[in-house]
């Protein structure tokens, strides 16, 4: 597991590193793996996608590593075991955007003034 994606703000200054989880028809969780336990980081989101070509209407849910790792559930198969978070109770993350505006309560730095 690692990053999908390396977002950065226009100077640099701040950085996230975002994992994208996908279904291609709407579901009720997404798999997650088992060092989504382990990966936290104020700094690593999750974005949740569930793909809805019926009506194009996409949900997507924003979710930092940390509350991924206290909501995931561990789910005992015949030959294997799943990881994953579920859609329910995550409506305070569907479309939060806003998620890589701060974080951690940090103010985005001061842009350089030219020397």
């Amino acid at each position: 597991m690692g990053a999908d994606l390396l977002v950065a703000d226009e100077l640099c200054a701040k950085a996230f590193s975002i994992q994208v989880k996908t279904n291609g028809n709407p579901a009720r969780f997404w798999l997650v793996g088992v060092k989504a336990q382990r990966v936290v980081s104020p700094h690593h989101y999750y974005v949740f996608v569930n793909l809805r070509s019926a009506d194009n209407r996409h949900e997507y849910f924003i979710v930092s590593s940390t509350v991924v790792a206290k909501k995931m559930r561990v789910n005992p198969r015949k030959n294997s075991i799943w990881y994953a978070f579920y859609k329910q109770g995550a409506d305070e993350y569907r479309d939060k955007w806003d998620a890589f505006d701060l974080c951690e309560g940090e103010q985005l730095s001061q842009p350089l003034q030219p020397a």
